[in-house]
């Protein structure tokens, strides 16, 4: 997969059909529309069009955090899915503030020279969300490319949306936010030296930060670690703790710690991706260390009946 994350000048791959949209955690929704657009044009290449920063930490710079998946983690998704080109655009105060026409002269044309556009019946672009599905047909007809409209789809009733996943993951149903996304939902990251408490307890644990991500409920997950780099790359088993390690105190941000089941070496910045398989219990405190290390045993042993059941 082709990634282009500058637009000055045109891209070398031209021609392409695209989805687009902001594509956050590349749910089952997003999934239909990146499908429409290979099936539109099966001999063109095909990619989808994104933006980053997500437009709402643009305008929305103090919220909270939202995002389901860094940018990284999202073009490893995409490029699982078989994309020929992911457009990556930088989403800047100058971008927001181009016309619907200048947005698709400048962009889509001029740029990209994209031969068709799919996206949702709810897709707005240009300044002040100005253009519609509607202008873009017509702007598309005049500059030489074809839109095609991606329907809402819905699971029983529910709307499949990136809303509807964060509040699952709130909520601790890390298997009904997955059946949203039609994958497990991950966090990705580089393992980051950590406290070293895990090690000293017997369990040595690999530490991944969560900044800019919306965060799941905090506690104990059945969980599978692909590591992603490294002499020791592949998938393992394992269980994690999400959250502020109360038993210490310890007055940081939150993170991911896991422990891998059945493994023995160094992780320290290698890449690794974490799927959130089932919620096993929330953050506590405990009656002392031996208390705490009972409790690990028994998490990684439910962790380990879990998963081989998948």
């Amino acid at each position: 997969m082709e990634i282009f994350r500058t637009f000055t000048d045109p891209c070398a791959l031209r021609g392409a059909t695209v989805a687009m949209g902001n594509f956050d955690g590349v749910h089952l929704g997003h999934q239909s529309v990146l499908n429409l657009a290979r099936e539109a044009a099966p001999e063109a290449p095909w990619g989808c069009v994104t933006f980053e920063p997500h437009p709402r930490r643009l305008f929305q710079p103090d919220a909270p955090e939202f995002r389901l998946m860094s940018a990284n983690a999202r073009a490893n998704r995409l490029q699982t899915l078989g994309l020929d080109v992911l457009y990556e655009v930088p989403f800047t105060r100058a971008l927001s503030a181009l016309s619907p026409e200048d947005f698709v002269g400048q962009l889509l044309v001029g740029a990209m020279g994209v031969s068709r556009v799919v996206v949702g019946s709810d897709f707005r672009f240009g300044k002040g969300r100005a253009g519609d599905l509607g202008a873009l047909r017509s702007m598309g007809t005049d500059a030489g490319f074809s839109v095609t409209e991606a329907p809402l789809i819905d699971q029983e009733g529910r709307e499949i949306s990136s809303t509807a996943i964060r509040a699952a993951l709130a909520d601790g149903y890390p298997r009904d936010a997955a059946s949203m996304l039609g994958h497990w939902h991950r966090v990705e990251g580089a393992v980051e030296h950590g406290f070293k408490r895990g090690r000293e307890l017997g369990f040595p644990t690999a530490n991944v930060g969560l900044g800019g991500l919306h965060l799941p409920r905090f506690g104990v997950y059945a969980v599978l670690v692909d590591v992603l780099t490294g002499p020791q790359a592949g998938r393992y088993q394992g269980a994690a703790s999400i959250g502020v390690r109360p038993m210490f105190d310890d007055q940081t941000a939150p993170n991911l710690e896991v422990y891998l089941l059945d493994f023995e070496g160094d992780l320290y910045e290698q890449t690794i991706s974490v799927a959130l398989v089932e919620f096993l219990r929330p953050e506590e405190t405990f009656d002392g260390l031996n208390a705490f290390i009972t409790q690990m045993h028994a998490d990684c042993a439910q962790a380990r009946d879990i998963l081989a059941q998948l």
